[in-house]
């Protein structure tokens, strides 16, 4: 429901990039909000206070006339004009149906930072989810041969583990997973250091390329995946893409092609989540898929895939997805506590 109550001027700019993200905006016109709200919380009160009476807070770096306007209403202890036209043109739900699901849901398997090709920094991500509700989160940037979304070689990734240690030490009631989106390679292979995926809770292996090799290869490449003892989700199974864009053009992708019988058998065998990944340009398995996998006696994960802070929300798309199908509850990883996770993660 929409509140036109008063709101702290980094709240409102940090609100303001979570709507834009939830409603897929343009990364320009988030950026500048999610800039603005770092520079606003690295900033002094009372300097802020007198940038503001004195007309000049765009002084201060990532502050632009939309922004500054924001600022000085929050400060005036009203709640900015922009943010509340958001509101009320942002629906309670992005998706009628799922709110069991999403009631069930405890954490969220599939995200970027802004570490490979997310667009904001990893403690932004984990505040947003607690906001959200979760009790954990997995970190899964992009593994090193994607390096168009600039994946994670061993040595950064190894950094990564190591800040995410020191964030959990800081955190209450709530974990951050380390994680990997790892690329499935032509033969099968997982694209990351052996040594280092054993160190992850939670590690979702994608098919990123050739993703138009013909059936047979690719079902032995991804069942090859499946059966390394590493995997725990088999991440948006069929490449597709539906309705995405990418640099303002209209983005459609046919689904690969693999023998699907073969593909979940081996994720039924091999205890590996079926990931129902929730982006809505994605939207995928398709349902017959999701049907097909669920016939077969897979486990899932209902996954956002966010690139962005408010990109988490879209777990409702999946969860919407999930309940009409009637994927059992128990059968979603992500609704379980974070204790009984790891311990089917671990994989014995």
């Amino acid at each position: 429901m929409t509140t036109h109550a008063s709101i702290e001027p980094v709240d409102a700019l940090r609100r303001i990039a979570f709507l834009l993200e939830r409603s897929r905006a343009g990364t320009y016109r988030v950026k500048a909000f999610r800039q603005a709200a770092d520079t606003v919380l690295r900033t002094p009160a009372d300097e802020l206070r007198r940038l503001a009476d004195t007309g000049t807070l765009d002084q201060l770096p990532g502050i632009g006339k939309s922004t500054e306007a924001v600022v000085e209403e929050s400060l005036a202890g009203k709640r900015p004009a922009y943010l509340v036209s958001l509101e009320e043109k942002s629906p309670e739900r992005l998706v009628e149906g799922g709110e069991k699901y999403r009631a069930a849901l405890k954490g969220d398997l599939h995200c970027h930072s802004d570490w490979s090709d997310g667009g904001s920094p990893i403690p932004e991500m984990v505040a947003t989810a607690m906001e959200l509700g979760h009790d954990y989160l997995a970190l899964t940037d992009h593994s090193p041969s994607l390096r168009v979304a600039n994946g994670l070689s061993a040595e950064r990734l190894g950094k990564q583990l190591r800040l995410i240690d020191k964030m959990n030490e800081q955190l209450t009631d709530f974990r951050l997973l380390k994680g990997i989106e790892v690329d499935i390679l032509d033969e099968g292979e997982l694209d990351q250091d052996p040594k280092l995926l054993d160190r992850l809770d939670i590690r979702v292996a994608s098919v990123h390329s050739k993703l138009k090799m013909a059936s047979a290869p690719m079902t032995r490449r991804m069942v090859a995946a499946i059966g390394d003892p590493r995997t725990n989700i088999l991440g948006h199974c069929t490449g597709r893409m539906v309705d995405g864009e990418r640099r303002g053009k209209k983005l459609r992708r046919e689904q690969s092609t693999f023998d699907a019988a073969a593909v979940f058998a081996a994720c039924a065998e091999h205890d590996v989540a079926v990931e129902i990944n929730s982006r809505p340009e994605r939207c995928d398995p398709p349902d017959e898929l999701i049907e097909q996998a669920m016939a077969a006696g897979c486990v899932f994960s209902i996954d956002s895939d966010a690139h962005a802070p408010g990109q988490l929300d879209f777990v409702e798309y999946g969860c919407e997805r999930a309940q009409r199908l009637g994927v059992p509850l128990e059968r979603i990883v992500d609704t379980w506590p974070l204790d009984r996770l790891l311990e089917w993660a671990k994989k014995g």
